[in-house]
C-alpha cells in the first residue's frame, strides 16, 4: 500500500523526508508540500505516515484486498501514543486496528560515529555490533560447529 500526500493538509515540515528509508518522499520547492516521488518504490514501512504531525499522508490499498470504493485511513495520535488504522470495505464493513507508537524521540539514538570502533575479536564474533550492550545482556548464546546439523557446515 504505497503512500500519498493530501497537499491541503501538508505544511511542508519535512519529517516524512527525513524518515523515509527509500528516499522517495520529497518536498516540492514551488508549493512547499511533500509528495511521493516513486510510489511503486515504496517499502510500505509507513514511517512517513507515523511521523507526519498533520496526518497529511495516507495509503492506497491494493485491489486484491481493498478494491474500488474502499478507504484506508491512518491516524497518528501522539498524545495517546497510538497509530490507528481504519479500513472501510466497499460493502460497508469496517476494520479498526490500534497499535502503540514504538518509536524513540528524535535525536535520542546514538549515531554510528558515536560508538567506539569494534575490537579485532569482535570481527570474529557472531554478535552484531554493540548487540549485547544494546540489548542489556551479558552475552548472547552462540552455536558451535558440533551443534549444527551434519551436512550444513563442513
Amino acid at each position: 500500500m504505497p503512500t500519498f500526500v493530501y497537499m491541503t493538509n501538508c505544511d511542508g515540515c519535512g519529517y516524512c523526508v527525513d524518515i523515509c528509508p527509500s528516499d522517495i518522499m520529497h518536498i516540492d520547492t514551488t508549493y512547499r508540500r511533500a509528495y511521493n516521488l516513486e510510489p511503486n518504490m515504496c517499502w510500505e514501512c509507513f514511517s512517513c505516515v507515523k511521523a507526519c504531525p498533520q496526518q497529511a499522508i495516507d495509503v492506497r490499498g491494493y485491489a486484491d484486498f481493498a478494491p474500488l470504493g474502499h478507504s484506508v485511513r491512518v491516524l497518528r495520535e501522539a498524545e495517546k501514543g497510538t497509530i490507528s488504522w481504519r479500513i472501510k470495505f466497499r460493502d460497508g464493513r469496517e476494520k479498526n486496528f490500534v497499535s502503540p507508537i514504538r518509536t524513540t524521540p528524535w535525536g535520542s539514538i546514538k549515531g554510528p560515529a558515536e560508538y567506539a570502533p569494534p575490537a579485532a575479536a569482535a570481527m570474529a564474533s557472531q554478535d552484531l555490533a554493540h548487540e549485547p550492550e544494546a540489548l542489556k545482556v551479558g552475552a548472547l548464546p552462540t552455536l558451535a560447529r558440533n551443534q549444527l546439523k551434519k551436512g550444513l557446515l563442513q
